[in-house]
């Protein structure tokens, strides 16, 4: 089979992560504007699978407005409680979130360095998403992250973000050479997973990144803010 064929066949993952940004109404906006766009360029998704990360907040909001909009999105956490329901002030449990998303963001590096979140607690947090049939979009910035949650990984439905450090919100996005190089490293290590890029992804830089045979698509921050730019990133993948 020729790499263009392949190329066209694998299914790639669009993820956009909103972070801690947007209040209800900007959601609402935003769900609205990337629908109009989407329609006036009657795109074709494909084998395109378009996920959004909303906060907690406006997740069951985006959840109906894009089931009112009739939005081929489909939705993540941004983190889940590495415990059950329970007295656990300030935690959002797996069983709830299952009620609005199918997956979940585990991992990023923005929680490991600013609560200090460690790989014991990652792990606790991949099991409790697996029991409740959630798929773990598990962050890593090195091979080392991927040999601590081998095991882990091996036994659940994960999907891999590859996030170099230097490249997250800094606008200086990793080469899609050494993306590719760390994807393939990491597909060894995990028997095939899907494998994403984040980091600095944009509209322009999509393509050189998708196109590479071992990444799987890409994790979106900051453009993913845009409803425009994320639909031309969609297109563009």
């Amino acid at each position: 089979m020729c790499a263009l064929s392949f190329y066209h066949m694998k299914k790639l993952f669009i993820v956009g992560n909103w972070k801690s940004n947007k209040t209800i109404k900007e959601t609402e906006k935003w769900l609205h504007d990337f629908s109009d766009g989407f329609n006036k360029a009657n795109i074709k998704l494909g084998d395109k699978k378009v996920i959004i990360a909303p906060p907690f907040t406006s997740l069951e909001h985006a959840h109906y407005c894009s089931g009112n909009l009739k939005l081929s999105l489909e939705f993540a956490a941004q983190d889940v409680s590495p415990l059950e329901e329970g007295s656990y002030t300030g935690e959002v449990s797996a069983r709830q979130i299952k009620e609005l998303a199918d997956y979940v963001i585990i991992g990023h590096s923005e929680r490991r360095t600013n609560f200090y979140e460690n790989g014991e607690m990652i792990k606790k947090k991949i099991t409790i998403s697996r029991q409740y049939r959630l798929t773990s979009i598990l962050c890593v910035s090195d091979l080392k992250q991927i040999h601590d949650a081998k095991f882990m990984i091996h036994n659940s439905n994960c999907i891999l973000a590859y996030e170099p450090l230097s490249a997250i919100g800094s606008g200086l996005p990793d080469t899609p050479q050494n993306a590719e190089s760390v994807a393939a490293k990491i597909k060894e290590i995990v028997n095939d997973a899907p494998v994403l890029y984040g980091g600095s992804v944009t509209s322009l830089n999509v393509n050189s990144f998708t196109k590479m045979p071992s990444i799987d698509g890409v994790l979106v921050g900051g453009a993913s803010l845009d409803p425009l730019e994320f639909l031309n990133i969609v297109q563009n993948a």
